[in-house]
């Protein structure tokens, strides 16, 4: 009496999948997983507005990574390559369900940028505390509305025995394809719409500007925004185009790209404030002293 039950289920959705990793570079795959293991880092958050969107940034960078470097540096030491039904949904959950809100946070981040440049004044007004807090909870909010029903229609999609996927996490299966493009553009193609609104109207801004130092200024407080917002949006939009309309692009090149845009952005982001921005090497610098003295 059981045999019917059990079969209905299995026709549902698998009990596992099997992730195979990058197919074609097994032999690679130790030596992929070092900047796997390089990637995880840390920011400091200070009380101004600008680093507590770093903040925000580092916790979205912590479970984008979280989600599926894990799984992926398990693939590549051999240790295990299954994955149970609900952990592959999980997974899936979190990866997108952090890339959305990190999407969002740079939208923030923009706005931040031509509030302080063309509107200086008002600056400390508008960025207060509470609207900041707001802003982190509309990003949770939007990328859990996002999310949630594609996880809700996955879990009821018929797989019929499919359970092997050519990946490092769980990204290739789809509820469908133009679901998938469209919340791709009215989420993060949306948001890079705003972004080049914004820094369009940053720029015109300061060009008005008649001090070449207050030009330069200007210019060196959005340089490093604009280096995470290449490196954050290139490669998962170069990821997302292939994989659908790419047909001829080898697959391992596709898997390549994809886990790019889970691992650039937590491994690049924090050298690049560091870099960039006087203020964080001076904590960077006081942390680094202390531990010196420590010990």
């Amino acid at each position: 009496e059981q045999t019917p039950r059990i079969l209905s289920i299995s026709v549902l959705h698998p009990a596992s999948f099997l992730l195979l990793g990058m197919a074609g570079l097994e032999d690679l795959q130790t030596w992929l997983s070092i900047p796997f293991c390089l990637m995880y880092s840390r920011h400091r958050s200070l009380h101004e507005p600008m680093y507590l969107f770093l903040a925000m940034l580092a916790v979205a960078d912590l479970i984008l990574s979280s989600s599926t470097v894990p799984k992926a540096l398990s693939i590549f030491w051999s240790l295990s390559n299954k994955m149970s039904f609900h952990a592959c949904l999980t997974q899936m959950f979190f990866t997108h369900f952090s890339f959305i809100a990190e999407s969002t946070i740079l939208l923030a981040m923009a706005f931040d940028r031509y509030v302080a440049i063309c509107n200086p004044l008002r600056y400390a007004t508008v960025f207060t505390h509470s609207a900041i807090a707001k802003i982190g909870v509309a990003a949770i909010a939007r990328s859990f509305c996002v999310m949630f029903p594609t996880i809700f229609l996955l879990q009821r999609l018929l797989y019929c025995g499919h359970s092997i996927m050519p990946h490092t996490y769980c990204d290739d299966i789809s509820v469908n394809v133009w679901y998938g493009f469209a919340t791709t553009l009215l989420c993060p193609g949306l948001d890079v719409v705003l972004i080049g609104v914004s820094y369009s109207l940053i720029l015109r801004a300061v060009f008005r500007l008649s001090s070449k130092d207050a030009q330069v200024k200007a210019v060196g407080t959005c340089s490093s925004h604009a280096c995470v917002i290449l490196m954050f949006y290139t490669p998962a939009f170069f990821s997302f185009f292939t994989l659908r309309f790419g047909h001829n692009v080898p697959h391992h090149v596709h898997i390549l790209l994809a886990n790019l845009y889970v691992l650039l952005p937590p491994m690049l982001n924090p050298i690049v404030y560091s870099v960039t921005n006087k203020l964080i090497r001076e904590k960077v610098s006081q942390i680094l002293f202390r531990t010196g003295q420590l010990r």
